[in-house]
């Protein structure tokens, strides 16, 4: 099938192919038409918006010339006299036929526009958000066209970010909301509804102090940019939290429990969700009751085990088989470090991340070498430990970034007798992944990034994994950095890979 990719690199795919679409203007007629959505676009309207003010002499014959190319490209089975069907001749010009599911922008767009139940909005904007490979229209930047219909865009894409988290807080998801509504707030903090969406999820969680705060914040940035107090919207929802009269929402539907004889070993998550089970380890009892009350108020994610020490946290991986261990990194009688080593040496180990209140760089780069998925520090908040144990258990590494910046600037470059073989020998395909990878995407942006399917990427991941003598996706980070392939400056956002 024909596809048209602009939410990124602009493309034209023929079944999963990339199609040569020829040079930037002939590419620029091609996504001129798509952003017309379906319309015919005369002519000269190509002609001033490809040349801006001064069109060569032999504009119209230039013109025909990139349709003709851009035909043979887009229908090569076609025959000479043979009507085109994608790229056709509408009076006064061109038009691109396709249906929306064939162009990525078309099908963003329906999907933003979906109403109904929270479950359908929520599952319509993570699809719509899906989409998205990278800034919309980029290579064509300078031209007026493309940065009005690049501005739409993003203005929906901002609007999508902010339906599903609306339609999240009424799932229940408050929890898992708050870093990327903690993002989404810093990056737009003019937008009302991004303020009002971070204050809700932190009051529903618990934490009214901060979501106070939120509000206070906003009314900053507003009387500094705008010489304006918050909205009559905002200064109502301050009020009603500090009255305390907000209304819950309705908790999620609890799933049927399916017949069975057997005792379950951990609370049920929502329907089709498997529970991680979770080992705690760390010698401070204070520490372990804290993570104990996050997990059991948590969905999805369990109690395993408490250890004290790395000793009982290795008898207690053999014991409980969890999902993934927080193990702290300085422990008495067998510190966390030692402890690792010994439990990710084990048979279908699990996944391990490191928790530490300061650490020394040689000890976070050995925990790293040694295989564990990252660290987070002690003084997280509970959402950036759950992100942590999710991003491990799916085999995704978590480093956090208060710490990484300096870590991977003192060690890159570093020659250690341990490290795997030289890159020597891997196809541009899999380094390509393997800078990715260092660079912080996750399977998804990577195929995305690389027009691959997300089952191939993680085929690739693996088969580097393979090749390097590897098991953990952040042993392949420092491998990268090692190896001199990416270098600290091209870090960019790092805090989970």
């Amino acid at each position: 099938m024909l596809t048209f990719t602009a939410l990124g690199p602009f493309h034209a795919w023929s079944d999963g192919v990339p199609l040569d679409l020829g040079g930037q203007r002939q590419r620029a007629v091609l996504a001129r038409l798509l952003v017309a959505g379906g319309r015919a676009v005369p002519v000269h309207t190509l002609i001033d918006e490809l040349w801006p003010g001064d069109p060569p002499a032999q504009a119209l014959s230039t013109i025909q010339g990139y349709v003709s190319r851009l035909r043979r490209a887009l229908e090569p089975g076609r025959a000479p006299r043979e009507e085109a069907e994608v790229l056709v001749s509408a009076a006064p010009g061109y038009a691109l036929r396709a249906a929306p599911e064939q162009v990525d922008s078309w099908r963003f767009e329906g999907l933003v526009k979906t109403e109904g139940p929270p479950p359908q909005v929520w599952a319509a904007m993570e699809s719509a958000l899906g989409l998205w490979r990278g800034p919309a229209l980029a290579e064509f930047a300078e031209l007026t066209w493309a940065a009005t219909e690049a501005g739409r865009l993003e203005e929906l894409r901002l609007i999508a970010v902010e339906r599903r988290a609306d339609a999240g807080l009424a799932l229940g998801r408050a929890t898992s909301l708050v870093a990327d509504l903690e993002a989404h707030a810093s990056a737009h903090p003019l937008r009302e509804e991004a303020w009002r969406l971070l204050a809700l999820a932190l009051y529903r969680m618990g934490r009214q102090g901060d979501a106070l705060a939120a509000l206070r914040r906003a009314r900053a940035v507003w009387r500094d940019e705008l010489g304006l107090d918050l909205s009559a919207g905002l200064r109502r929802l301050e009020a009603d939290m500090l009255a305390q009269r907000l209304e819950e929402p309705p908790p999620p539907p609890a799933p049927s429990p399916a017949p069975s004889t057997a005792p379950s070993a951990a609370p049920a998550a929502a329907a089709g969700e498997r529970v991680l089970r979770v080992l705690v380890a760390d010698d401070q009892a204070l520490v372990r009751a804290g993570l104990r009350a996050m997990l059991d108020s948590e969905d999805g994610v369990a109690l395993a085990g408490e250890a004290a020490n790395g000793e009982e946290a290795i008898a207690g991986v053999r014991a409980h088989r969890p999902d993934v261990v927080l193990l702290d990194i300085q422990m008495p009688h067998l510190d966390g470090l030692a402890a690792a080593r010994r439990i990710l040496a084990g048979e279908r180990p699990p996944k391990v991340v490191m928790m530490t209140t300061f650490g020394s760089d040689e000890n976070l780069y050995a925990a790293l070498r040694a295989g564990v998925s990252g660290f987070v520090l002690k003084t997280s908040a509970p959402e950036q430990f759950l992100a942590a144990i999710r991003a491990a258990a799916v085999g995704d590494a978590l480093i956090d970034p208060a710490v990484t910046t300096r870590l991977i600037s003192a060690f890159a470059g570093r020659t250690d007798p341990a490290s795997p073989p030289a890159l020597a020998g891997l196809s541009d395909a899999r380094l390509d992944v393997l800078k990715l990878v260092a660079r912080g995407l996750t399977n998804r942006q990577i195929g995305q990034t690389l027009a691959l399917p997300e089952e191939e990427v993680s085929v690739l991941v693996k088969s580097l994994l393979d090749h390097l003598g590897l098991f953990d996706r952040a042993q392949l980070v420092m491998a990268a950095y090692e190896s001199g392939l990416v270098t600290p400056g091209d870090m960019g956002h790092f805090s989970s890979l």
